[in-house]
C-alpha cells in the first residue's frame, strides 16, 4: 500500500470526497496531516464522510464545503469563499465526476452532463483557486482520468454530444479533457516559471458507485456489456484505486505531466504509465482549453 508522505501544515482541496476514491483519498490525506476541505455535491453525505474520518483518525481535521461541479454559480461560490479566506491552497485532487449517463442530460449552465461534471466543472473550479495554488510554496493539481480516454476524441463539431449522443462517448471525451487539462496546466506552469506540479491519474477498474450512480441516472439501468463487465472484470477495492490520484498528489517521484495508474492496468501498485496518443496532442490541449475558458467564463490569472 502506498504510504502518503507527511502532510502536516498542507491544505487539501478534494472533490466528490463523500465516497469512493475520494473519500478514501482524504482520509488519508488527513491521517497524514494534512487539513482537507471535502468539496460534496450534498453537505449531509460530506458530513458523514468527514465523521468517518474522524473516526479512524481522531486529530484528522476536515471540514465540508458544498460543491456542485454541475453548476458553474456552486463552482463561483466554493472559489470564492476559499479566495476570501485567502489561505494558501497546497493541493486539489480533481476526483468527483460521473459515468455513463444513459439519457443526454444537461447541466445547469446546459452543458453535457458528463462533459460538464467531468471536465467544464473541475476546469473552473482550477483556475479559480489557482491564485491560491500559486501562494502555496510546492503546489499540486492531481487531476483524475480514466483508461476510457486512451480510445477517445474531441470532438469540437459536437463537444456537448447534441447530434450524436453516447454515453460510453461523451464519458471517454470528458476523462481525454481531463486528461488534457492537466497535460496543458504542466505546460502553463514550465512556461511560466510556476512550482507547480499538475499531474495525472486513472484508478483502473475499481468498486465504486461511480459505476451504478450514472447508469441509473433518469431512471436508467447499466447495458449487458456493462452488467457483465461488472462480474468478470479483474477490479478492486477504492482503497486501492485511489492510490495514483494520491501518488500524483503527494509522491517526491511523480513529476508535473505525469502519469499514474495501477501496474497491470486494471488493477495492482501504482507506477507511471504512459499518456495514450490523444493525451499527448498539445495542439489540442491548447484548443480545449481555450474552449472551456469560453464555455465557463473562467480563466487562469495573468502571468506573475
Amino acid at each position: 500500500m502506498y504510504q502518503v508522505p507527511d502532510q502536516h501544515g498542507k491544505l487539501a482541496v478534494v472533490t466528490g470526497a463523500n465516497s469512493g476514491t475520494g473519500k478514501e483519498a482524504a482520509k488519508r490525506l488527513a491521517g497524514a496531516g494534512a487539513e482537507v476541505i471535502l468539496a460534496v455535491r450534498t453537505p449531509a453525505k460530506g458530513h458523514q464522510a468527514a465523521a468517518e474520518i474522524r473516526a479512524a483518525h481522531p486529530d484528522a481535521q476536515v471540514q465540508v464545503h458544498r460543491l456542485d461541479l454541475a453548476d458553474l454559480s456552486s463552482v463561483r461560490s466554493f472559489t470564492a469563499a476559499l479566495s476570501a479566506d485567502g489561505r494558501p491552497l497546497d493541493l486539489l485532487l480533481n476526483n468527483a465526476g460521473v459515468m455513463n449517463v444513459p439519457q443526454r442530460t444537461e447541466t445547469a449552465d446546459g452543458f453535457e452532463l458528463q462533459l460538464g461534471s467531468n471536465f467544464l466543472g473541475p476546469f473552473a473550479v482550477t483556475t479559480g483557486l489557482l491564485p491560491l495554488l500559486l501562494d502555496a510554496p510546492a503546489p499540486r493539481v492531481a487531476t483524475m482520468s480514466s483508461g476510457t480516454a486512451n480510445r477517445a476524441k474531441i470532438d469540437f463539431e459536437d463537444l456537448q454530444s447534441v447530434r450524436d449522443y453516447s454515453p460510453t462517448r461523451a464519458y471517454a471525451q470528458s476523462k481525454l479533457a481531463d486528461m488534457l487539462m492537466m497535460v496543458h496546466l504542466a505546460e502553463l506552469a514550465e512556461q511560466r516559471g510556476w512550482n507547480l506540479v499538475s499531474a495525472g491519474a486513472h484508478p483502473g477498474y475499481t468498486r465504486t458507485n461511480l459505476m451504478t450512480s450514472g447508469p441509473t441516472l433518469n431512471g436508467g439501468r447499466p447495458g449487458l456489456l456493462e452488467t457483465i463487465a461488472y462480474k468478470i472484470v479483474p477490479s478492486q477495492a477504492p482503497e486501492q484505486g485511489a492510490e495514483p490520484l494520491l501518488y500524483a498528489a503527494t509522491s517526491p517521484d511523480a513529476v508535473s505531466g505525469g502519469y499514474y495508474g495501477p501496474r497491470w492496468a486494471m488493477v495492482g501498485p501504482t507506477k507511471p504509465v504512459a499518456l495514450p496518443r490523444p493525451g499527448r496532442d498539445r495542439a489540442t490541449a491548447a484548443r480545449l482549453w481555450a474552449e472551456a475558458e469560453n464555455l465557463t467564463g473562467a480563466a487562469i490569472p495573468g502571468p506573475r
